[in-house]
């Protein structure tokens, strides 16, 4: 495995993992989650030069998606919702629930939430696009300010108590 850290003036030290197949691990060092380094892994800072130049646009608010390999690892309905999380659209957030109807398992909600809650690619996959279906923020690894923090940077108009009516924006 290979790593990297990129400082970051919104979101505190990234720390980026992953191999010649891709993106397995974008985590906050500060974070709830910190990704622990292995004594085998490898930090090399040009391997990541792509991802960190496009992260760097998008925190300066010059991109609004990404174009790296990714390979999260997770259980099958981990990575189905981590792939509907890279179906919302730059600056809008869904809720849980939007997730869970999404994924054919209406009634999964708190395992939408615990499932958004492992994503190991912050960011890129855009777990903080979710938030309650009443509006409300709600956990984030990065922590509810770094939240917001993206929200408003993604759409400066998106924060409560606009926020519930910007809810299930892609018509489903």
């Amino acid at each position: 495995m290979i790593y990297d850290y990129l400082p970051t003036d919104l979101a505190g030290t990234l720390i980026l993992a992953g191999d010649d197949c891709g993106l397995r691990h974008l985590n906050f060092v500060n974070g709830k989650q910190p990704l622990a380094i292995q004594g085998d892994w490898r930090r090399d800072a040009s391997h990541f030069s792509t991802l960190k130049t496009q992260l760097a646009a998008y925190f300066a608010g010059q991109r609004r998606t990404f174009d790296v390999d990714l390979r999260p690892q997770g259980t099958p309905f981990q990575m189905k919702v981590w792939s509907t999380l890279s179906e919302i659209p730059y600056g809008r957030v869904v809720s849980y629930q939007w997730i869970a109807r999404r994924i054919g398992r209406p009634a999964a909600v708190r395992a939408v939430g615990a499932a958004n809650g492992r994503n190991p690619i912050s960011i890129v996959i855009p777990c903080h696009r979710v938030i309650g279906k009443n509006g409300a923020l709600t956990g984030y690894g990065g922590g509810l300010d770094l939240k917001r923090r993206l929200i408003r940077l993604e759409n400066p108009g998106g924060l409560p108590g606009s926020m519930a009516s910007r809810l299930n924006p892609c018509g489903r």
